[in-house]
């Protein structure tokens, strides 16, 4: 699929068509969150510095991407929207291709295990959760966030208690620290995978009597079965924390996450080609997260001149668009003369703007009837 080739298209009548405008349309937005990075100071040490080995050894970029799970199906659907479509020979293979992309290798792995290998300089790029990078990057200087909102996988890192028990009347963060039955000898117990953030997050916030037990998978059981008083866990929906009698509390998420882009500083400084490999998956990126949100209202419209149409037009205010509407000709062969009776009129709308733009640009065309 062309970037100037149309999403959606829907007819809404005999006179409108309706659909999500190009991606080029947005391209020259696309540098904001990755100059920030570029011009850092700390960067700027970085380039003076010994070259690192293992980004010396090879000349191809490495992207890491999720090798299974939603978050892996929702990164190939992305890739895909933004015409980056990641071709894998064998599906048992663990790396792929993007054609639009030269002498760039696609890696599934796991998201911590894409984060390790960023910091190791086994990988350039990846894309996996804020979470994973916060978990198992702590902090470190080499990691860059070059887009941090690729709208999925949305979650948050909270801490969830029991709704019974001791805890019936403990809704906040500050109530669960003062509670009188955690002390040095029988400390608040928490189960979770995070543990790094978790008791980054504790100390921050004054939980002085905790300690955090290592679990994966089924968390939320762990306060039922006496093992744990309390979870650390991704909450999406929190349906599963309700099904099993837990309830989050005030004050009580660690993490807002979602998927993020994330670099290795290192090497867009040191790999040839890196720089400019990330700049276009942002500028795709930008380009097709902006463009998801809007409409293209097209109507034709009987007038004497192009600025007649567009004065007309813009009496209404929601149909400026987003630099006012493109107003043009539509030529007629009549009486074996061309003609242009009719005015095409272009506007770009938000999605919850749309039904209102649409009633009034009708609104205009009747007065003129």
């Amino acid at each position: 699929m062309s970037l100037l080739q149309p999403y959606f298209q829907q007819c809404a009548s005999a006179a409108f068509s309706i659909s999500f405008p190009s991606h080029s349309f947005y391209v020259s937005v696309s540098k904001r969150t990755f100059i920030s990075c570029c011009s850092s100071q700390s960067q700027t040490a970085l380039v003076d510095s010994p070259v690192d080995s293992k980004i010396a050894e090879r000349d191809e970029i490495r992207l890491g991407l999720p090798s299974k799970g939603r978050m892996a199906a929702d990164t190939l659907d992305l890739l895909k929207d933004c015409q980056l479509s990641v071709k894998q020979v064998n599906p048992r293979q663990y790396v792929a291709q993007i054609p639009q992309l030269s002498n760039l290798e696609v890696w599934f792995q796991r998201p911590k295990d894409i984060v390790r290998k960023l910091l190791s300089g086994d990988l350039d790029l990846g894309i996996v959760g804020l979470d994973t990078v916060s978990e198992y990057g702590q902090g470190n200087e080499d990691l860059i966030i070059v887009h941090d909102a690729l709208d999925y996988g949305d979650c948050r890192l909270s801490l969830a208690i029991p709704k019974y028990g001791i805890f019936e009347n403990i809704n906040s963060l500050r109530e669960l620290a003062e509670m009188p039955q955690w002390t040095v000898e029988k400390p608040l117990r928490v189960a979770t995978g995070f543990t790094y953030l978790g008791p980054k997050f504790m100390k921050e916030h004054g939980l002085k009597h905790v300690i955090f037990s290592t679990a994966d998978g089924a968390l939320e059981a762990a306060p039922a079965m006496g093992i744990a008083d309390a979870i650390l866990d991704l909450v999406s929906s929190g349906t599963t924390l309700r099904e099993n009698n837990l309830k989050e509390i005030e004050g009580g998420v660690v993490l807002e996450s979602q998927a993020v882009l994330v670099a290795s500083r290192k090497a867009l400084i040191q790999r040839k080609g890196a720089l400019d490999t990330t700049h276009e998956i942002l500028e795709r990126f930008e380009a097709h997260l902006r463009a998801l949100g809007q409409f293209t209202v097209t109507a034709n419209m009987r007038g004497g001149s192009a600025e007649e149409v567009a004065e007309r037009v813009l009496t209404q205010p929601s149909l400026a668009g987003l630099q006012g509407p493109t107003v043009c000709p539509v030529f007629c062969k009549r009486d074996g003369k061309v003609t242009a009776d009719y005015y095409a009129i272009v506007i770009c709308v938000p999605k919850k703007a749309l039904y209102k733009s649409v009633q009034q640009l009708r609104a205009v065309i009747r007065d003129e009837l």
